[in-house]
């Protein structure tokens, strides 16, 4: 009989298609102690260091004694799972000398784990000279990855270094395995990859990007959008920020394949351009500000009225890091109230926006900053400054990307 161990996602010991392991709640400060000693196999641990990082809270007068009464139990349970007629040494067994304890692992034990990193070494020593037999172990490594390492035990220090070296591998795999795809042009089979390790690193932004890089390649432009949609609000909802460049890039490379690949009807332009509503003003990152900034200059003639571009600043000296954070949100709903619609306004950096303000008398500056500065929250205690510029129509006025 040999025992197949899972560490990656569930934890569960098996023979065959059959667990060993009971579910009880008198079962699971076991379990946690099997772990951990799995996790540390073959080495030797203090009693000390066990108890510090099983059971610091513990209330137990004796911790000593108590450790020794759970090891007693996680030996009966290891004979337990075993037949009577099998060699205790060949599975698994807990030992003590000279003051450390030490699981030791027979020959008849499997651990997904020591398969991963091996499958995964030997896929990298192919990875330049074949590359048809990397993908073969690097495939069958990323199918043993179903989660985080023992994804079900709580987040306790001393596994969380462990859990970030299998995560990193497996990502770290999982581009290379990418890559050897891309080089053969099967991006049908980097949409199936990406699609399996969503369901295991949901949060990971690169293998969304590599998913709507693959589906533009074959042509699913719509799908890409579509997914773009749905993932940029998946992921603001769960991490606040995913104003990153690679998803910016993305962004760029998606509308550019729709504009060069969709059927162009000049209806359904005419009415898309028509039911697409704003009633504010327009916020924009800073590429498209630029954009639309060198637009309006070009587009600028002798009038009563003129355009201005406006810099407003937070003073950072006397603002802390949430301060800065919490600014957006601020000022974002007030420009939203003050502005009015065609207006343009970016985020050029943490602590600067650019304001385009379009056909405006220039004794109407005064009004607008004040109007601006109105509009803030009574509580907003912090200091900015805002400067404004006329653009002119001759002035070569060259608008450089954000340091």
């Amino acid at each position: 009989m040999e025992l197949y161990i899972t560490t990656l996602g569930d934890f569960d010991i098996k023979s065959g298609d059959k667990s060993l392991l009971e579910e009880s709640n008198r079962s699971y400060r076991i379990y946690k102690l099997l772990q951990y000693f799995l996790t540390f196999r073959n080495k030797k641990l203090l009693p000390e260091t066990i108890i510090e990082n099983l059971w610091k809270d513990s209330e137990s007068f004796d911790p000593k004694n108590m450790l020794r009464a759970q090891i007693f139990r996680l030996r009966q349970m290891l004979k337990r799972i075993l037949p009577e007629d099998e060699d205790e040494t060949d599975y698994l067994q807990v030992n003590f000398s000279n003051g450390y304890y030490f699981l030791e692992v027979g020959n008849k034990v499997k651990i997904d784990n020591d398969i991963f990193e091996k499958l995964i070494s030997e896929g990298d020593s192919h990875r330049i000279e074949n590359t048809s037999i990397a993908l073969e172990y690097y495939n069958h490594a990323l199918e043993l990855y179903k989660g985080l390492y023992l994804g079900k035990n709580s987040y306790e220090i001393w596994i969380v270094p462990i859990r970030n070296h299998y995560s990193r591998l497996y990502l770290k795999t999982l581009f290379n395995t990418i890559e050897i795809y891309k080089e053969k042009d099967e991006e049908e089979k980097i949409i199936q990859l990406c699609e399996k390790a969503i369901a295991v690193e949901p949060y990971e932004e690169q293998i969304h990007i590599c998913l709507m890089d693959a589906m533009l390649k074959i042509g699913q432009i719509q799908n890409a959008r579509d997914y773009y949609d749905y993932i940029i609000s998946t992921l603001e909802k769960e991490m606040k920020n995913v104003n990153s460049s690679g998803m910016k890039n993305i962004y760029r490379k998606i509308q550019s394949y729709y504009l060069e690949k969709s059927e162009i009807n000049i209806e359904n332009i005419k009415n898309k351009l028509e039911t697409e509503e704003n009633s504010g003003p327009i916020i924009c990152d800073s590429d498209n500000f630029k954009l639309l900034f060198n637009m309006q200059k070009r587009q600028r003639t002798v009038g009563e009225k003129r355009d201005y571009i406006c810099l407003i600043t937070l003073d950072k000296d006397d603002c802390s890091n949430e301060d800065i954070k919490s600014w957006e949100k601020i000022m974002n709903k007030t420009l939203e109230s003050t502005l009015r619609k065609g207006d343009v306004y970016s985020f050029w950096n943490d602590t600067q926006i650019l304001v385009l303000l379009h056909e405006i008398r220039d004794s109407s500056i005064d009004v607008i900053e004040r109007r601006i500065r109105d509009n803030l929250p009574v509580d907003f205690g912090y200091h900015i400054n805002m400067k404004f510029t006329q653009i002119e129509i001759e002035e070569d006025f060259i608008l450089k990307s954000p340091s």
